[in-house]
């Protein structure tokens, strides 16, 4: 994982990359308010969630964080945290193609998965199988 520092959303910590992503499997998952996929592929991040061995972590990328609290209300918010990136630094740090794109972290921080692209039901059994195998 790339060592980064940002503001989160909610409570409006610092969030330390080295720091946070060392104990667990994490999913994180790019996101913003103006993206469609994102909207579709939101049952699925919810659905990954609510296994309790599974962080899920957000980053809101180049979103406004008014718009982002009015859509995470009205779907739901399935993240443990979500990470600010207003203007797509952290994007450009994770190699991002795109939005949604997901990593999938083992708990040695190392990204061992990145899927490209909104999570579907076409692909959703290949993305939770590759966070099983990482387990």
């Amino acid at each position: 994982v790339p060592y980064f520092q940002s503001e989160t959303l909610i409570s409006k910590k610092k969030f330390l990359s080295e720091k946070e992503f060392n104990k667990e499997i994490t999913v994180v998952n790019f996101f913003a308010t103006w993206c469609a996929p994102c909207r579709d592929e939101h049952a699925f991040i919810k659905y990954l969630a609510k296994n309790k061995k599974i962080r899920v972590i957000g980053i809101n990328y180049k979103d406004k964080p008014e718009k982002t609290l009015k859509w995470l209300s009205e779907l739901g918010n399935p993240y443990s945290d979500i990470i600010l990136d207003k203007n797509g630094n952290l994007g450009i740090d994770w190699g991002l193609y795109g939005i949604p794109e997901s990593f999938i972290i083992n708990s040695k921080g190392k990204i061992k998965h990145r899927h490209v692209g909104p999570i579907t039901n076409k692909n959703f059994e290949l993305f939770y199988s590759k966070i099983k195998e990482n387990r």
